[in-house]
């Protein structure tokens, strides 16, 4: 396989043959930075993990060089930081046991220019290989601009494709803000209880996060603990861990549905019913 970066990435755990590995995949997970995906997509990752008819497979759109850095990374430059999060990335995918790990390495202007087309052509030929059943993309509300156009990137690509081999279920997940105001019946709830400590590994073996500022181990863990629990507030807890996401499915099958249309529903639904509740009690 050859994408449109240079410095783009293919890393194959198991070393089978690249295309053998990409065709395998059932579960697939567009992110984009280095350690997206085990935040967002470890419902994915636990599903697949020691299967033999499931396979879960990443890609990473950018090449992560612009992230915060301190103690031992302080001094990094961005093309050492590039390495490092590449370098990573692969760990991380050994441990889950992906069925294959493409890093594309564009950079984030490259992602954010709604001209440049070689984003959304390197996705969509993963995709016509795969042909994954499940996809795993950012959410149209999170307020990284990166991660709104790495979506916005991925459902260009997928709407390209035959819908005869589009997605099954398409699901938008939390990362850089949490999606617990969507209501309930308009939320899904991907368990993230399954081997906690391949869950745990996964977030920590991006070092160069953690000890560079970011406590992502924590914060991510405490999220899905606090989504199991805040979810109902009349039932006891049956999961203990839990990643909130939206259905992007009607994105995937109606082209002429637009993400701000799509996402401006949610929005509203949030308003009225906070607006009802306050109004429901207001004196006549």
């Amino acid at each position: 396989m050859l994408f449109s970066h240079s410095k783009a990435d293919i890393f194959v755990p198991d070393g089978i043959e690249q295309d053998k590995a990409l065709t395998r995949t059932t579960h697939l997970c567009i992110a984009t930075h280095p350690d997206d995906i085990e935040i967002f997509a470890y419902n994915g990752i636990a599903e697949c993990f020691g299967q033999k008819e499931k396979w879960f497979s990443g890609v990473v759109v950018t090449n992560g060089s612009g992230s915060p850095r301190a103690g031992i990374y302080a001094d990094y430059t961005d093309e050492q930081m590039q390495e490092i999060r590449q370098q990573e990335q692969r760990k991380a995918a050994f441990v889950g046991e992906y069925g294959i790990q493409i890093q594309l390495a564009h950079p984030s202007s490259a992602v954010k220019d709604a001209n440049n087309n070689d984003v959304v052509n390197d996705i969509m030929k993963i995709c016509e290989i795969a042909k994954p059943e499940v996809v795993y993309l950012h959410n149209p509300a999170d307020k990284h601009f990166t991660h709104v156009a790495v979506l916005m990137k991925s459902l260009e690509a997928i709407r390209k494709l035959p819908k005869e081999i589009r997605p099954k279920k398409a699901y938008g997940c939390e990362v850089w803000r949490d999606l617990d105001w969507v209501l309930d019946e308009d939320k899904i709830a991907l368990p993230t209880d399954k081997y906690k400590n391949i869950a745990s590994a996964l977030v920590e073996i991006f070092d160069s996060q953690i000890s560079g500022g970011k406590r992502y181990d924590l914060a991510t863990e405490g999220r899905r603990y606090a989504n199991a629990t805040y979810h109902s507030s009349h039932e006891i807890d049956n999961i203990d861990a839990m990643t909130f996401a939206l259905d992007l499915m009607p994105l995937i099958l109606n082209d002429s549905l637009s993400l701000s249309d799509f996402t401006k529903s949610y929005l509203e639904k949030f308003a009225n019913d906070v607006l009802s509740k306050i109004n429901s009690f207001s004196c006549k």
